[in-house]
C-alpha cells in the first residue's frame, strides 16, 4: 500500500479499539512541536519527566503516527499576528474554539494532525449530517480497511483567527472535546510560545507577486495539492482492496469519497490557474 492518511494517535486509538496494544511516549519541546516514541530512551532527559505515556494500537506503526514529530512551526511576526491563549493539559495544549459562530469547545492543539477533528455529539449539536452521501476518510488497520467521514464547517475561530469551510473528520472521542489540526492550522504561520503559554497566529496570504500566486508561497501551493492527490491514491487502494473483496456497499462509499476529492481538486486547479501558479507546483 502507499503512504496512508496519518491521523493525530488519539484517532487511532479510537478508530482500532480491537487489536494489539503498545506502549507509546508524548513529549514536547521548548519550541512547542509535539513528539511521539515508543522508545522512551529517545526523549532528551530534559524532558522525561513531563513525557506523557498512552496505550495505543501495536498496528498504528503501520500508520507512521508512534515516532512522527509535528511539522516546525513558524515564528510570526509580532505584528502581524493574532494572539490566542493556550492552557497545558495532559501534556498537551488547548485552546477555546468557537465552532460554527456559536459553540465554544476545548480543543487540543496539535501542528501534526493532518485534519481537525471534532465528535459525534458536536457534530449532532451543530447539525452537522452524517450519513450515507458523506465523504469518508480511508484508515488502514490490521483488520483492513476503515473509513471515518469527512465534513465541513461553516467557520473555525481561535481568537480573532478565523476561517469558513474547514474540513473536519468525526469521531468518537470520550473527553467531549476536539483537536486543532491542520485543516485549520496550516492556513497560517503558527509559533508557540511555551513560557508564556500563547500562540501566535499569522495569516499566511500576502501581497500576490511572481514568487507568490495569490500572495501565498511555492510550499503552500505544493501542500495543497500534494494532500488532495495523496487522498486520492489512498482512495484507490481502498477502492481495490473492496473491489477484492466483493464488497460493493463499501465500494459505493468509495466511489462517492473519490467523485469529493475529484471535485475538491479541480476546484484548486481553477484557483491556481486564476493565480498563474506554475505547472511543477501542482504536481504529487
Amino acid at each position: 500500500m502507499r503512504g496512508k492518511v496519518y491521523l493525530a494517535v488519539l484517532a487511532v486509538i479510537l478508530i482500532v479499539p480491537f487489536v494489539a496494544r503498545a506502549e507509546v511516549y508524548k513529549w514536547i519541546d521548548e519550541k512547542g512541536n509535539i513528539h511521539f516514541t515508543d522508545d522512551p530512551s529517545k526523549i532528551p532527559e530534559k524532558y522525561r519527566t513531563d513525557a506523557e505515556s498512552r496505550k495505543v494500537p501495536k498496528e498504528a506503526a503501520t500508520l507512521g503516527v508512534e515516532s512522527k514529530p509535528s511539522p516546525p512551526v513558524t515564528k510570526a511576526p509580532e505584528s502581524k499576528g493574532f494572539k490566542v491563549q493556550l492552557s497545558r493539559k495532559h501534556g498537551t495544549w488547548e485552546t477555546e474554539v468557537i465552532l460554527n459562530g456559536k459553540m465554544k469547545k476545548p480543543f487540543t492543539v496539535d501542528t501534526g494532525a493532518s485534519f481537525t477533528l471534532i465528535d459525534e455529539r458536536t457534530a449532532k449539536e451543530l447539525n452537522v449530517t452524517v450519513d450515507e452521501d458523506t465523504p469518508i476518510i480511508p484508515i488502514s488497520t490490521a483488520s483492513g480497511w476503515g473509513f471515518v467521514p469527512l465534513v465541513t464547517l461553516k467557520s473555525v475561530r481561535v481568537g480573532e483567527a478565523e476561517l469558513q469551510n474547514v474540513e473536519a473528520v468525526v469521531l468518537t472521542m470520550p473527553s467531549g472535546g476536539g483537536l486543532l489540526g491542520n485543516t485549520f492550522l496550516n492556513k497560517f504561520g503558527v509559533h508557540i510560545d511555551s513560557t508564556n503559554e500563547k500562540m501566535t497566529l499569522s495569516p499566511t496570504e500576502g501581497k500576490p507577486s511572481p514568487d507568490h500566486p495569490g500572495g501565498h508561497s511555492k510550499d503552500y501551493w505544493i501542500s495543497q495539492f500534494r494532500f488532495y492527490n495523496q487522498m486520492l491514491a489512498d482512495l484507490n487502494d481502498a477502492r481495490t482492496y473492496y473491489q477484492r473483496q466483493g464488497k460493493m456497499s463499501e465500494l459505493r462509499r468509495v466511489d462517492k469519497a473519490v467523485q469529493y476529492f475529484e471535485n475538491q481538486l479541480n476546484e484548486w486547479e481553477r484557483r491556481a490557474s486564476f493565480a498563474g501558479v506554475p505547472r511543477n507546483w501542482r504536481g504529487n
